[in-house]
């Protein structure tokens, strides 16, 4: 029996329960893609893929809706692959097992993937309906939207006909997105010598979880934690008053996510293993006190641990506590031409060992202002260069520049209006949305983004509001039939 049992639009459930059950990690999507392709040939429906695996599914205009104007539904098949630490889970072979948790739908332990999952089904409920009175819909499926919006990348013009496309990769029911932040990738690669530990040095283990994690676009200015800055800040502070080596620092892992997690092995002189305790302590209080709003899941921890044979020496230790420290992360300024959204900001997402005694440091930068995005992507850059690393920028994607009179919006507004009696809010967002690239690609196509809620996204806390989803889908299906 279906998890989603009586869940409304039924078949909008019935295809996300199937896409739960194939694995689709970014870059890693060729068995969503082999399901969608046999799944379009099963219900006789015209499909191919491109070079770079984005998939597209054709669907004639119902009868007497032939002249409407072609219409491109478009969703991302990857996902955010994330779980918590004692959770067993390969994302690369294991299912998602989704439950449903009163008025949400969660996942057990991982990431849900309804983002962009639940857009995937919607399409693929457009695709088997009976009874919308639509024009033609193609339906565009892209890769790696995740850690490098590869398929939007590389799609060439030709591959869609349609000149209106209606992006499903939304978080926020009854609110409409007409533009997006463009992107880019700072990463960091510092070199360290190692030594072996002091005889006397007595070995800690600090960890930092609980934390909420999130969007490092949509969620960056909600006021939570980053995991590494909080355990960076104690070793730092212990480091500054004792003296201390690391052996390792890890912490976060996807660049478009918070880091949740992170922890550090260290070693102190002997004679000062008290006083960390006493500190650490203290630091518990005053982080807890910080973050109790914001964070109430905080938990910090230190414990012993076995001495490592080999440690950073004192210089290298210095320059990553200190580069880390500096590095910004967070809000760098809010728009003034859209009150409420975020122009610029940062996010230090991952921090990782590496073999060849190479850290490298994983950061992302996001603005509606293209200068403002290199600004402080070059300001990342800076803060690591004093530190002797070496930094390189990715290619970076465009952002969606909003157009409040577009038809595709107006559209959408009325239909909004005449479901559910009221207004949609209207604005940007600051995360990264493929629109920006199909743009550049098709420069005549008008476009508008919405979705269900999703609240946790790039979290193992992802969640959908069952309610949002119906109303999203009556949305949706009254905009195609009003094309």
């Amino acid at each position: 029996m279906s998890v989603f049992q009586g869940l409304q639009p039924s078949a909008v459930w019935e295809y996300f329960e199937e896409i739960c059950q194939v694995p689709r990690p970014s870059k890693k999507e060729g068995k969503i893609m082999a399901f969608l392709l046999d799944w379009a040939k099963k219900h006789d429906l015209e499909a191919c893929r491109d070079e770079a695996g984005n998939v597209l599914i054709k669907k004639p205009a119902a009868p007497g809706r032939e002249n409407a104007p072609t219409v491109v539904l478009q969703a991302h098949m990857d996902m955010v692959c994330e779980k918590n630490s004692d959770t067993a889970h390969d994302f690369d072979k294991d299912p998602i097992r989704p439950y449903v948790d009163g008025e949400w739908v969660r996942a057990k332990g991982t990431t849900l993937g309804a983002d962009d999952g639940i857009g995937m089904a919607a399409m693929m409920a457009v695709l088997t309906s009976k009874d919308i009175a639509h024009g033609p819909v193609e339906c565009l499926f892209t890769v790696d939207e995740e850690t490098g919006l590869t398929g939007a990348f590389a799609l060439r013009p030709g591959f869609v006909s349609g000149n209106i496309l209606l992006n499903l990769d939304s978080e926020d029911e009854g609110e409409m997105f007409i533009g997006c932040a463009g992107g880019i990738d700072t990463v960091v690669r510092m070199k360290y010598e190692t030594e072996s530990a002091p005889c006397d040095a007595f070995a800690l283990k600090v960890q930092v979880k609980g934390l909420q994690g999130g969007h490092s676009g949509d969620d960056i200015n909600k006021g939570r934690g980053n995991a590494i800055k909080i355990l960076n800040r104690f070793l730092w502070d212990l480091n500054a008053k004792y003296g201390i080596r690391l052996a390792l620092l890890e912490g976060g892992n996807l660049r478009n996510a918070i880091a949740r997690e992170a922890w550090a092995v260290c070693v102190i002189d002997g004679n000062h293993k008290e006083d960390a305790r006493v500190a650490f302590n203290v630091y518990m209080a005053e982080m807890e006190n910080v973050w109790r709003v914001t964070e109430p899941g905080l938990q910090l921890s230190l414990e012993s641990a076995d001495t490592p044979s080999l440690v950073l020496t004192k210089k290298d230790t210095d320059a990553l506590l200190n580069a880390l420290y500096a590095c910004p992360h967070g809000v760098f300024s809010m728009s003034y031409r859209m009150p409420g959204l975020v122009e610029t900001s940062t996010n230090l997402a991952a921090v990782r060992f590496e073999k060849e005694n190479t850290v490298l440091i994983t950061t992302s930068q996001r603005s509606d202002v293209d200068s403002e995005k290199m600004n402080i992507a070059n300001m990342v850059e800076a803060v690591f260069k004093m530190a002797g690393a070496e930094v390189e920028h990715s290619e970076g994607y465009p952002g969606w520049a909003p157009n409040p009179d577009s038809p595709v919006v107006k559209v959408a507004v009325e239909s909004y209006k005449r479901l559910f009696g009221k207004a949609p809010v209207v604005r940007s967002i600051h995360a990264g949305l493929e629109c920006g690239l199909f743009l550049e690609k098709y420069p005549k196509m008008d476009m508008v983004s919405f979705g269900p809620t999703l609240r946790g996204v790039h979290s193992p806390d992802e969640k959908v509001n069952i309610k949002t989803v119906e109303m999203w889908w009556s949305h949706l299906v009254d905009m195609l039939e009003h094309f």
